[in-house]
């Protein structure tokens, strides 16, 4: 799938005019409505299916930026949409800030990896230094289209020989996990899964001849996350690596390895 298929231009709405969650929501159920996937739908279905996820937890998730999104059974294909609001409202978003770029989703029922990804896709994208400043100072639906887009060109045909590539992120710092596992989780055909894992230094701690290298108790966040993903992902899946690591090189908190696969087959969901 492909964001520039699923953003419908009728519901891009730049400079919208509501003054707080609840009217942002039913403006986004409306014209969420007016794309042909959802011609059939009723908004206060759509609306409800909003306000239910907002209560599992606020979908704003931080600078401005809120992906509010859900899953309908009435929806048959994937429905994308911006709408701004330049002032700001309160979102009760997770930073405090308010809310000034709200990017939607409304999915079909059953699509719940494609969803995930295109989730995480969107919100790092969207994490892109200028990305919303440039998207708000757009005052036409298309112009909104052609910036959206042009960030969000992480999008990739994923169309291949069904070669595969082995990752294994080993990582000590329990913000940048989360940071990694949205982003791992974005890349079309991957299938994730995280491990819990122990450093070295706890066990070396509790031997005698070690004990006395730590006067503080060893850091105890480690995780590994293991990827398969497309071999003609590689490259672009260790760029985005290091968008949320910076240099590998400059880390001692975080080791990457990639090996090339002799055999795969199947895939994964994400169903906890």
């Amino acid at each position: 799938m492909k964001l520039i298929d699923v953003l419908y231009s009728e519901c891009i709405h730049p400079c919208a005019a509501v003054q707080n969650k609840q009217e942002a929501l039913r403006e986004v159920a409306r014209i969420a409505c007016s794309s042909p996937p959802l011609a059939q739908a009723d908004e206060a279905t759509v609306l409800r299916g909003l306000e239910q996820r907002e209560a599992l937890g606020s979908t704003g998730f931080g600078k401005g930026i809120a992906i509010p999104h859900c899953r309908l059974k009435e929806a048959t294909k994937f429905v994308v949409g911006v709408v701004t609001v330049p002032s700001g409202i309160d979102f009760q978003a997770l930073d405090g800030a308010p809310v000034r770029l709200i990017v939607f989703i409304v999915a079909p029922e059953r699509d719940t990896n494609e969803h995930i990804r295109l989730l995480s896709s969107i919100s790092q994208a969207l994490m892109t230094p200028g990305a919303t400043d440039e998207l708000l100072a757009e005052k036409t639906p298309e112009a909104i289209r052609e910036s959206f887009l042009r960030y969000t060109r992480s999008d990739i045909d994923t169309t291949g020989t069904g070669k595969r590539t082995l990752f294994h992120v080993f990582v000590q710092d329990e913000a940048v996990f989360r940071d990694l596992l949205s982003t791992l989780a974005g890349i079309e055909s991957s299938s994730v899964v995280v491990v819990d894992t122990e450093n070295t230094g706890l066990y070396l701690a509790k031997m005698p001849l070690f004990a006395g290298f730590w006067r503080d108790e060893p850091s105890k966040f480690c995780r590994t996350l293991i990827a398969v993903v497309d071999r003609e992902l590689t490259n672009e899946t260790l760029r985005r690596v290091e968008g949320v690591t910076g240099p590998l090189d400059e880390r001692d908190d975080v080791l990457v390895t990639a090996q090339e696969l002799y055999y795969s087959a199947g895939s994964l969901g994400t169903q906890p």
